[in-house]
């Protein structure tokens, strides 16, 4: 079982009577008190993280709500609404990899953007950074809510990330900096369902290693959000879309994005694909039901199905009747509790 050291202090006095000022006061030292992580986990949460997690999908901040675009209102009213109702940013590489480290009785969630256009990351014409723009927006609602993290990935398609070529490499590197992620959404935003292997390297490989240039050395865009949600009808070159070779260049993606319609599955859930992860659509428009709003509605009404955080990322929290959909990865411990 893990243990952790909590170190309580305390505090120093000085024995009264007719000690003279001279005289050292006497300290009681420090005692190490072994503390098991387990019992810092409040139940009365009722953390469950075998639930599922929101991938939001979005495209652009305009002036006009359409179906592809936010207008800068809504998205701040979104930001709000999650932050509100208790839903906490995670990056997509923490969520594949099972690392969650949202805060106890939280729920995490991931923002993603597709296309890398303007409206998502603009600097105006001082070369200040537009504060309506989505990463502007992210960024002021991250200053005035500390506890709601700066994560998002950006998928990018085409040449010039985000549409200012004298500041390509200044955005990314400066996003990455931040903490937010790029990802890949191929070179021509390509449909693969009649594509060949040859179409399916190129436009991964390609990208992967043009969006490379433009990172801080070591970065490795490994992640893809798919065009139009396409997956190649032959089902035998569905591997190309996680790894391949483009000229002298290998990919191999740990996240693979489709478009929607629905939550994800918990990490730690026995059925969980990190190859083919649906998302939901951040909007109102045209959502046939299954939009953001529906599903925080919905959660609203059916709390347990949802992942609420226990706070340790090393511990798996879980009501013990669910304890047969979970697989578990050795490096983790998990905890079961009986659901009242």
């Amino acid at each position: 079982m893990l243990k952790r050291l909590a170190i309580i202090s305390l505090s120093l006095f000085i024995i009264s009577g007719c000690a003279k000022e001279s005289e050292e006061t006497p300290i009681t030292p420090e005692i190490p008190v072994e503390v098991d992580p387990i019992d810092l986990i409040d139940l009365s949460l009722n953390p469950n993280e075998s639930g599922k997690i929101m991938i939001l999908m979005y495209h652009n901040i305009g002036d006009e709500e359409q179906t592809w675009t936010r207008t800068v209102d809504n998205f701040k009213k979104d930001l709000q609404t999650l932050y509100d109702k208790g839903y906490r940013p995670i990056s997509l590489t923490d969520y594949v990899s099972g690392n969650i480290t949202t805060e106890m009785g939280y729920t995490p969630i991931v923002l993603t953007f597709d296309d890398g256009n303007l409206n998502n990351y603009r600097y105006l014409d001082d070369g200040s950074l537009d504060p309506n723009c989505a990463v502007g927006i992210l960024v002021e609602f991250n200053r005035t809510h500390p506890d709601f993290p700066l994560e998002a990935t950006f998928f990018i398609t085409s040449s010039t990330p985000f549409k200012q070529s004298q500041y390509s490499k200044e955005k990314v590197e400066k996003l990455i900096e931040m903490g937010m992620d790029i990802g890949n959404h191929s070179k021509d935003h390509m449909n693969f369902k009649d594509a060949s292997q040859k179409d399916i390297e190129t436009q991964l490989g390609y990208q992967a290693e043009y969006l490379e240039t433009f990172t801080p050395a070591g970065y490795k865009v490994n992640t893809l959000a798919l065009p139009y949600g396409s997956r190649p009808k032959n089902k035998d070159l569905e591997i190309y879309l996680q790894k391949g070779t483009y000229e002298d260049y290998s990919y191999e993606n740990i996240a693979i994005l489709n478009v929607g319609w629905f939550p994800s599955l918990s990490p730690y859930h026995i059925d969980f694909n990190p190859l083919s992860l649906p998302r939901v659509r951040a909007s109102e428009m045209n959502v046939d039901n299954v939009g953001m709003y529906n599903y925080l509605s919905y959660y609203d009404e059916n709390p347990n199905e949802k992942f609420i955080s226990d706070g340790n990322p090393d511990i798996i929290t879980i009501p013990e009747e669910l304890v047969d959909k979970l697989t578990i990865n050795e490096s983790k411990e998990l905890y079961t509790y009986p659901r009242q």
